[in-house]
């Protein structure tokens, strides 16, 4: 017979987006319970963003090395660098770990009651929660708020398994492989990608539109490209992957030439992107709206059936983690009686790859589809002396504001380290920054950033380093 315990709230998945709900839900005095199959923090804290973040950077730091000691230009000598990749993954797992025990120790904090264990919906007031050892539990909850996250697409004739990586298995490799394949050229295939050939692994990659990361406009990714093929990554644009076979390979089809090869490899990583896992748990019993594979949500995060909320990459695009975490405090502050909303001005999104990638609001062929008469401008880092010192003078920081009264509407970047950026990016838009307000504000020297007053101060005709 299971166990029987009530609760004001129950958060399904304790991904970003459903353990930030929880805490915050704790803190405001709400009773809330935390369901969750496998270790907190989800795929971002386990086996996405922050693993994957550094075995890019250990990727990074071995490619320097291995730079060195052909002779740098800095005047560093290094013999032949090696890398022990089983040591590398203990480095990894050992940041994970802390960082899924910080994230326990603050649930406890907040007095949040953690159900380890596979949730099955029976309605939208009852949950049982069957974990991996003893009997199942049976909560009854006033509000349940459904944060399952997503999972990694397949393709068909290729399922996950064996020498075929899903980015989970890229993560976490028992040894290097000499040859992989990528199939996906956007930004899980490439931040990995790259890592990889920084490794040492001969990585080719292949995308059936006809440029990489598609989803940005082509000047952001041009030096992406170019960095690409500067360090010996193959393309294949505009092919599409037909099937592998050990002895042979991956099977792929070019449709413009009319012809097919065979791209021989060791590790094949399948990075299509990834889809809202809605499977598995009963949400079909809810007949909740969908809008397509997700679940449709308001501008406060609530479903289509009263008191049942949805947060997180189960609602959609944008799947990133910043976006769930700001959607779970904003259901928790609700479910204390609150008043909030959703609806940010720029989520901002940031792609890893070398360089780095990062976007925030409206870029300027968007603002014109909106009908807004909009002025760009962008500043280059190879005007910038920060970016000569670290070696970075590829890309630019660009800004894009209405042309009547200068309002920024959004921000894109692309360099080394562009990444860190990006909170200034953001902020100047949720504040209703104008140019003025960016390009007159004292920027440190030498720094980046300088960078982001430079583009603000050449759209207002005002450039001074360019």
């Amino acid at each position: 017979m299971s166990k029987e315990i009530n609760t004001k709230l129950l958060v399904i998945g304790g991904g970003p987006g459903g353990y930030v709900a929880a805490i915050r839900a704790g803190q405001l005095g709400i009773s809330t319970v935390l369901a969750e199959g496998a270790q907190p923090g989800g795929t971002c804290l386990n086996i996405g963003c922050i693993p994957s973040k550094a075995l890019i950077h250990a990727a990074h730091a071995f490619e320097q090395a291995r730079h060195q000691a052909k002779g740098s230009p800095l005047g560093i000598r290094v013999a032949d660098p090696s890398i022990d990749i089983a040591q590398t993954v203990r480095w990894k797992d050992g940041i994970v770990q802390r960082l899924t025990g910080g994230v326990g120790a603050l649930l406890r904090k907040a007095g949040v009651q953690v159900l380890k264990g596979w949730a099955q919906i029976e309605d939208g007031k009852t949950v049982t929660v069957k974990p991996h050892e003893g009997e199942p539990v049976r909560v009854h909850c006033e509000h349940l708020l459904l944060a399952t996250g997503s999972e990694p697409v397949e393709l068909p004739s290729m399922p996950f398994g064996g020498a075929i990586w899903s980015s989970t298995e890229a993560l976490s490799p028992a040894a290097l492989p000499k040859r992989l394949v990528v199939v996906g050229a956007g930004y899980i295939g490439l931040e990995l990608g790259m890592a990889y050939r920084k490794l040492g692994a001969e990585v080719t990659v292949v995308e059936a539109i006809d440029r990489v990361l598609p989803t940005y406009d082509a000047e952001l990714t041009q030096p992406v490209l170019d960095a690409l093929k500067k360090s010996g990554i193959t393309l294949h644009l505009g092919c599409k992957v037909q099937g592998w076979d050990a002895k042979h390979g991956v099977h792929v089809r070019n449709d413009v030439k009319a012809e097919d090869f065979t791209l021989p490899a060791d590790r094949v990583l399948v990075a299509l992107g990834r889809r809202p896992r809605t499977g598995g748990f009963g949400l079909e019993s809810l007949q909740l709206d969908m809008a397509g594979r997700h679940v449709a949500i308001d501008a406060h995060c609530r479903t289509s059936m009263r008191d049942v909320w949805a947060i997180g990459d189960v609602t959609g695009e944008p799947m990133l983690a910043h976006r769930a975490m700001a959607q779970g405090e904003c259901v928790a502050e609700q479910v204390a009686g609150q008043n909030r909303r959703f609806e940010p001005m720029a989520i901002p999104a940031v792609c890893f790859t070398d360089p780095e990638v990062v976007v925030a609001g409206r870029t300027p062929a968007e603002a014109r589809a909106a009908g807004i008469d909009c002025i760009e401008a962008q500043f280059p880092f190879a005007a910038n002396g920060r970016a000569m010192t670290l070696e970075a003078g590829s890309g630019f920081v660009r800004v894009v504001a209405r042309k009547d009264n200068h309002l920024i509407l959004g921000w894109q970047a692309v360099g080394q380290g562009v990444a860190e950026l990006v909170a200034a990016f953001s902020q100047s838009i949720e504040m209703g920054a104008r140019l003025e307000d960016v390009g007159h504000t004292i920027h440190a020297h030498p720094t980046l950033g300088e960078a982001v007053q430079e583009a603000a101060l050449r759209a207002l005709g005002q450039a001074l380093h360019v």
